[in-house]
């Protein structure tokens, strides 16, 4: 993984992730990842024993992990969560927004240009998993 791209304040989780299908298969694993077509929602049992999920981007233009994301934070889940494949700088903010803790980009990412990106922006337009207020929140209560 590449330095500067991991948000905790743990130890980086180095069991290699299994598949899904093997994980649900399996009673010892904490690792999994999930491809861009696998539902999330399938693991929501097994959030406290899973120290790592790691969710696949095929492909910038594939939104659906962004959904898992938030779906496993949303439930609950507190350990790391990591976007792999196809990620760019400019999805930096909004997988962070979804939960999303690590990055594992196919291509090494600038470390200066992903923190321009994660600060320039001092408000937020609707909710999300990370609990930030939206703008229109903060003006009206």
């Amino acid at each position: 993984m590449v330095e500067g791209l991991r948000y905790r304040d743990d130890a980086a989780h180095e069991e290699p992730a299994v598949t899904l299908d093997a994980f649900l298969d399996q009673s010892n694993a904490t690792a999994v990842r999930l491809e861009s077509d696998e539902d999330a929602r399938k693991l929501l049992p097994f959030l406290d024993r899973l120290a790592l999920i790691e969710v696949a981007f095929p492909a910038f233009r594939d939104g659906r992990g962004y959904s898992a994301g938030r779906i496993l934070r949303e439930a609950g889940y507190t350990g790391e969560l990591r976007a792999a494949g196809d990620v760019l700088v400019d999805q930096i903010l909004p997988m962070r927004r979804c939960g999303f803790d690590a990055f594992a980009p196919d291509r090494p990412l600038d470390p200066a240009a992903v923190e321009r990106a994660l600060g320039r922006y001092s408000n937020v337009y609707q909710q999300a998993a990370d609990g930030r207020a939206p703008a229109w929140k903060l003006r009206h209560g």
